[in-house]
């Protein structure tokens, strides 16, 4: 084994007492690596205990460095890109503080195809929904990754159509929930843009438009997928959508027709899903019955909104991120 440190584990954290912080560093420090490996922490201003979590995993080991930074001057971006140019490892993975490793080998696997060819400059990570999320939210994350490629394997994707340059296709998408990038690549050649959200789709947009290649990798995989209440979908889904709206100068109308018809659309096609979903109970299928299309009109509210108002106003009433960093 070398002595070098051949991967950086980032993670960025705001109030992840309550959000699967401690669980995450408990699957982090399982990991079986043939490498050195490190971990590097930013917080930006938690109210709650999450600094003393991680500095009793920082006293338990020897190789976290926790930063503390003023909410004021984080974003999804540029935090990221200068954990990149202040981290020692060769390898950057990225890691959300809600992301938990799977297995014993995900930091092994996430880091095995830069080994395939010195192009690919990205990796992107498998998502596996906890069993308490929401059918909705369930299964779009599961075709997400079925698109992406198929089980136990690498899947490498290239930019082969010209005509899609600058903009967002399944060949571009990508992830910072769990992904990696060479640390060099980020600080020398192409990095993260200092954007305050979706940074992670205008990397992979970017670095396919220069001609390199994103790898996924469906065998390092973290339980995944957001905690957010009926009541909070809406403005989840507004940020999604404004951001990548924002940065890619696209606006794409929706209609309240379209709104009715993509509910009623998405609460057909999840109805037998749900009946045949092993991972909910009787009593749990009912439920979700009645309650799933409420998170598809919410989904689709959300992106309605996110493409009617204007941006150039504030957008904090609407926001979920935002009214989160107020907190």
């Amino acid at each position: 084994m070398s002595n070098s440190i051949k991967a950086t584990v980032f993670i960025p954290v705001y109030n992840g007492e309550n959000d699967h912080l401690e669980e995450t560093l408990t699957a982090l420090y399982q990991q079986k690596t043939d490498f050195l490996w490190n971990v590097l922490i930013t917080d930006s201003g938690s109210q709650d205990r999450s600094v003393e979590i991680i500095q009793q995993f920082s006293k338990q080991y020897n190789n976290l460095t926790l930063l503390e930074i003023p909410k004021s001057e984080y974003s999804h971006g540029g935090t990221r890109q200068m954990a990149a140019e202040r981290a020692s490892g060769e390898i950057m993975v990225y890691l959300s503080q809600d992301a938990v490793p799977y297995r014993k080998d995900w930091l092994q696997e996430m880091v095995a195809p830069f080994a395939l060819s010195p192009s690919i400059v990205g990796v992107v990570g498998k998502q596996k929904p906890r069993i308490s999320c929401f059918p909705a939210m369930k299964y779009d994350i599961e075709a997400v990754f079925n698109e992406q490629g198929v089980a136990d394997a690498i899947t490498l994707w290239t930019r082969e159509n010209e005509e899609f340059k600058g903009k967002y296709t399944k060949e571009s998408f990508y992830s910072d929930v769990c992904s990696a990038a060479p640390r060099e690549f980020l600080v020398n050649e192409i990095g993260y843009r200092p954007v305050a959200y979706s940074e992670d789709y205008e990397y992979g947009k970017d670095i396919l438009d220069a001609g390199y290649i994103k790898a996924y990798t469906s065998k390092a995989v973290v339980e995944h997928s957001n905690d957010v209440y009926l009541r909070d979908y809406k403005k989840r889904i507004f940020d999604e959508t404004y951001n990548v709206r924002l940065n890619s100068g696209v606006t794409t109308p929706i209609s309240s027709m379209t709104v009715w018809k993509q509910t009623i659309k998405g609460g057909l096609k999840d109805t037998p899903k749900i009946l045949r979903d092993k991972d909910y109970s009787w009593k749990r299928k009912l439920y979700w019955l009645v309650m799933n299309p409420l998170f598809h009109l919410e989904k689709w509210r959300g992106i309605r909104l996110a493409n009617r108002v204007s941006l150039e106003i504030d957008t904090s009433e609407y926001s979920l991120e935002k009214a989160k960093s107020k907190d």
